[in-house]
């Protein structure tokens, strides 16, 4: 099983090998595979997210109504403001929806990251059950050899003492 995950903008392929349950991570170099439409759903987002962005929009608004309300004598748009009203209103249709389409890109990178974490938990997990699995093996190996090995050392000190006896 393959898949391809994106971290900033470095793309990830995991390998997951299914006879060995070993998840193996390839790097790439980074690939952009946005269309044009979504970068620029992307550059509008963060745009249209930004301090920079409400600051200059009120900005264009004070003057839009200043240049309406007090420096025409006919203003284009008499109070009030049906035509601003228009553009806020059209904007806000217009921005909702690119920043949801930069957002559920955002959610899928989000899903396949966190499917690539969930198959490294899976396979730490693996690993743990087999570590614990010989840990027990090793255990109960040491529990059998354990009477032999005392049994073993008694005959030698007893070997030992004796040998060092008939040196004498």
């Amino acid at each position: 099983m393959n898949n391809r995950v994106t971290k900033g903008n470095v793309e990830f392929e995991v390998h997951v090998d299914p006879a060995h349950q070993k998840v193996y991570l390839m790097e790439h170099m980074p690939i952009e595979h946005r269309t044009l439409r979504q970068k620029a759903a992307d550059i509008i987002t963060q745009w249209g997210g930004s301090w920079t962005f409400i600051g200059v929009f009120l900005i264009i608004m004070a003057v839009w109504i200043l240049i309406n309300l007090w420096l025409l004598s006919r203003p284009f748009d008499p109070f009030p403001f049906i035509l601003l009203n228009l553009l806020l209103s059209t904007l806000a249709a217009i921005q909702a929806p690119i920043i949801l389409m930069s957002q559920n890109r955002a959610a899928e990178r989000d899903r396949k990251k966190a499917h690539m974490d969930f198959m490294v938990d899976k396979k730490a997990e693996t690993e743990i059950r087999d570590m614990q699995q010989d840990l027990d093996e090793v255990k109960a190996m040491l529990k059998a050899i354990s009477p032999k090995a005392e049994e073993a050392q008694k005959k030698f000190k007893t070997w030992n003492q004796n040998n060092s006896r008939t040196s004498k």
